[in-house]
C-alpha cells in the first residue's frame, strides 16, 4: 500500500497548531514489517502543559519509545497532539498516562513506554514514567522488567 492510499490528514498538508488536548489529532499507518521487532523512539523536548491548579505552565521533555505491532503513530499527527497539550490543565502523571492510554488505543502496540522530564517547580522536578506491555506477550514480561528498572 503506498503511504497517498493509507488516508493520513496531516502529513503533506499546512500546519494547523491546536492548542487544546485534542486525541482525535492522532493518527496511524501500518507497519510494513510486522515481521520485525524494533523501537521506534519520539524524543519532545518543548511539551507544555499548565498545572491544573495555578494555571501556570509546564514544561517538559516527552520521550516516547514503542514496540509496533500492526500500526505506527504518524510523526506530524504525534507533534500535533503533544502540542494540544499547550492549554490543558492536568498533572504531570496524568499528562504521561493520558499519552501512553492514547497511543495504545491508536496502534495497539506490542510495548510502549512514555516518560516527562517535567523542569523543576518550587525546587523539585517530576519524572513519570507509564509502561505497557501487551498481555500474555513476551512483551507483558518487558514492561514489568523496564518498570522494575526505572
Amino acid at each position: 500500500m503506498k503511504r497517498e492510499d493509507e488516508g493520513l490528514q496531516s502529513l503533506g498538508q499546512e500546519t494547523n497548531y491546536v492548542f487544546n488536548y485534542n486525541p482525535g489529532l492522532l493518527e496511524a499507518f501500518q507497519n510494513r514489517h510486522t515481521e520485525n521487532d524494533y523501537w521506534v523512539r519520539f524524543n519532545c523536548p518543548e511539551f507544555t502543559s499548565l498545572c491544573p491548579i495555578t494555571g501556570q505552565p509546564d514544561f517538559a521533555e516527552i520521550r516516547i519509545n514503542y514496540v509496533p505491532d500492526q500500526l505506527m503513530v504518524e510523526s506530524k499527527s504525534l507533534k500535533l497532539y503533544l502540542f494540544s497539550f499547550r492549554n490543558h490543565g492536568d498533572f504531570h502523571e496524568d499528562c504521561v498516562n493520558t499519552i501512553m492510554k492514547d497511543l495504545i488505543k491508536l496502534m495497539q502496540p506490542k510495548y510502549i513506554e512514555v516518560i516527562g522530564l517535567f523542569t523543576p517547580r518550587g525546587g523539585i522536578s517530576i519524572h513519570p514514567f507509564a509502561n505497557y506491555g501487551k498481555p500474555g506477550t513476551k512483551y507483558e514480561q518487558l514492561a514489568e522488567e523496564r518498570f522494575r528498572k526505572y
